[in-house]
């Protein structure tokens, strides 16, 4: 039986460092089955999202995390690849992506999944003054995640937290009227893909936050609702079989998508090669 981390262990891998990273020379983005990948370390990525944070230019920037199940989705929906091109920075999330990069001769530098990044970003940004405002799950579900993410992250300011399910326009617009009441920061969305990214693109220019970033199930974790994987699974890149363990209704999204995945990725590398010899 796998031992579970509690929402209390969603810390990083490593120490964190709050200098701030100047930009190497090497930053470099990745193409994967159409998706523009933003390919740094994680203390690069938190300068980054900091970057998007203090901006200030009267935009709304997002980043958006990418693992095989959101890959496959895009490649099956253009609609859905170009929102995830929109973003300011698309970050890698999960072995798939980095056995994608592989194939291309790329050591991806980090996994950096939202999971991981969101708390790290939370952490390395303690006591700047900035606000945080939580978006998604049911209203108990929020409310669960609210409460830790206060205790868990004392550095920054709580503006708030609603749920997720906005079914039409008008209550994404009441959503939005508070979010914008709220002055936040940051505003951390968790709705799941492909639904929090479209939310994202299709509302942005109605709210007034600087960065959002697309958070998938992190607050499932925070809520108590799931227990994160061993750390020994998670190194191996088998976290996924973790979730399986707690949610077995996604099984067809890893038993069938994951070799659905490696099929396109194998055929995207194929027909590059191809037309490469081609064109020679």
């Amino acid at each position: 039986m796998l031992a579970y981390e509690p929402a209390s262990m969603l810390t990083l891998d490593a120490p964190l460092t709050c200098e701030v990273v100047p930009p190497p020379p090497d930053d470099r983005v990745i193409s994967i089955l159409g998706v523009t990948v933003t390919d740094v370390t994680r203390p690069r990525a938190i300068a980054l999202l900091e970057e998007l944070i203090e901006r200030l230019d009267g935009r709304t920037h997002s980043v958006f995390f990418v693992n095989a199940h959101t890959l496959n989705l895009a490649a099956a929906d253009e609609q859905y690849r170009r929102v995830l091109d929109s973003a300011d920075h698309v970050l890698g999330d999960g072995t798939g992506v980095r056995w994608a990069a592989r194939l291309q001769n790329i050591h991806l530098r980090e996994n950096l999944a939202g999971t991981d990044l969101a708390p790290a970003l939370l952490r390395a940004l303690a006591g700047r003054g900035y606000r945080y405002y939580l978006l998604g799950g049911d209203e108990a579900m929020i409310a669960r995640a609210a409460r830790h993410a206060a205790g868990a992250f004392p550095g920054w300011i709580q503006a708030g937290y609603h749920h997720g399910y906005l079914s039409d326009l008008a209550a994404s617009a009441e959503a939005i009227r508070q979010i914008n009441a709220a002055r936040p920061d940051l505003l951390l969305v968790g709705m799941g893909n492909p639904l929090q990214e479209r939310w994202i693109h299709a509302h942005r220019h109605q709210l007034e936050v600087p960065l959002c970033m697309a958070v998938g199930g992190l607050f499932s974790y925070w809520s108590g609702n799931l227990r994160r994987a061993p750390r020994w699974l998670r190194r191996w890149g088998w976290e996924w079989l973790g979730i399986l363990c707690q949610q077995p209704h996604k099984a067809r999204r890893y038993l069938l998508g994951n070799p659905l995945f490696v099929w396109r990725i194998c055929r995207e590398r194929w027909n590059t090669r191809r037309h490469g010899l081609h064109r020679a």
